[in-house]
């Protein structure tokens, strides 16, 4: 069996609503138990109601406006800390949170621990793209400022998660930049190309732009955390704005509206290939464990998805796979 802890505190949803992902995650995955972490009125009866739930009581929750290093050191009772010392502790296999990123960041790395050598945990998540490839996309947030020794290990890391995830046999490895050209960057980016460039244990393939993240065009492309994430939120604002569209222009027209019916389908299909639902969040890794963090606005689904996610790393051997992989960058 496989046991994940979860963290169902801590999200924008209250997490009633989202206690039922949690029991289709049971029912999916025969294999999976759950040891729950939130108020005892929530998971006591959640865990009685069900087979291979366990409730863990926590006292108080870290908000998403708290300083998450001030918050963790301090909050010993708070529903994540609680969950990366139950995980620490060998009651659970994996961790998975839809809490505040930096107080997940920061309790699962003091909580949990690095594998040994890694530098900065990173997170991963697949993206969506053309003809159903899908691109491992790291880091999208964990860390601003980075070396280009870490950023080669973000590259292990991202290769190995999608040998696990996708079942890709050699991944190739772009960097995200602002050209294709080697020669095109900042000094930093020109550093980053270089330092990949020299790993010959890495499949590096050169740059990618903007444009390149959701053509499939990649199986891995890695950034430092601040360029991934501003890009990535430029991905999601996008889609807002394109669905926002489409709702005005389908209001607006009785013609458009029509149209928009024979298309539905696909478009539900494109909607729920960007929403992330379908991953349940993103992967940190470069700890001893598997920890996914969902999005804080996540759903019943996401947490369903996510947990499974989750167990399918630890099954997979992916923070082992990690470290050999690494082995050679330490």
């Amino acid at each position: 069996m496989t046991k994940i802890c979860v963290d169902v505190m801590g999200s924008d949803k209250d997490p009633r609503e989202l206690m039922s992902g949690l029991a289709d995650a049971l029912v999916s995955d025969s294999d999976l138990e759950l040891l729950v972490v939130g108020d005892d009125e929530i998971v006591v009866p959640f865990a009685e109601a069900l087979d291979r739930a366990e409730a863990l009581v926590s006292k108080s929750v870290i908000a998403m406006d708290e300083r998450p290093a001030d918050a963790v050191r301090k909050k010993k009772d708070s529903s994540i800390v609680m969950a990366a010392k139950a995980v620490a502790d060998g009651r659970a296999q994996g961790l998975f949170s839809a809490g505040s990123t930096g107080a997940v960041l920061t309790a699962a790395t003091f909580g949990i621990g690095r594998i040994k050598g890694i530098k900065r945990p990173a997170l991963s998540s697949p993206l969506p793209g053309l003809h159903g490839h899908k691109t491992v996309f790291l880091d999208l947030g964990a860390n601003a400022d980075v070396k280009p020794e870490a950023l080669v290990q973000f590259a292990h890391m991202g290769s190995a998660y999608a040998r696990v995830a996708l079942a890709t046999r050699n991944p190739t490895v772009a960097l995200l930049c602002n050209g294709s050209e080697d020669t095109k960057g900042s000094e930093l980016a020109l550093s980053y190309h270089a330092a990949l460039a020299a790993d010959d244990t890495i499949n590096f393939v050169g740059n990618a732009e903007g444009t390149d993240i959701l053509t499939g065009s990649y199986d891995v492309i890695v950034s430092d955390g601040f360029t991934a994430n501003v890009a990535l939120k430029t991905l999601e604002g996008t889609a807002k704005f394109i669905s926002a569209r489409i709702k005005e222009g389908v209001a607006a027209s009785k013609r458009a509206a029509l149209g928009a019916l024979l298309l539905k389908p696909t478009l539900k299909e494109i909607a729920a290939d960007l929403s992330g639902d379908e991953q349940g969040g993103a992967i940190l890794l470069g700890l001893k464990v598997p920890v996914v963090k969902g999005h804080g606005a996540t759903s019943a689904d996401a947490f369903k998805n996510g947990v499974l996610a989750c167990a399918q790393a630890v099954r997979g051997g992916l923070c082992e796979k990690i470290a050999d992989a690494c082995t050679g960058t330490l």
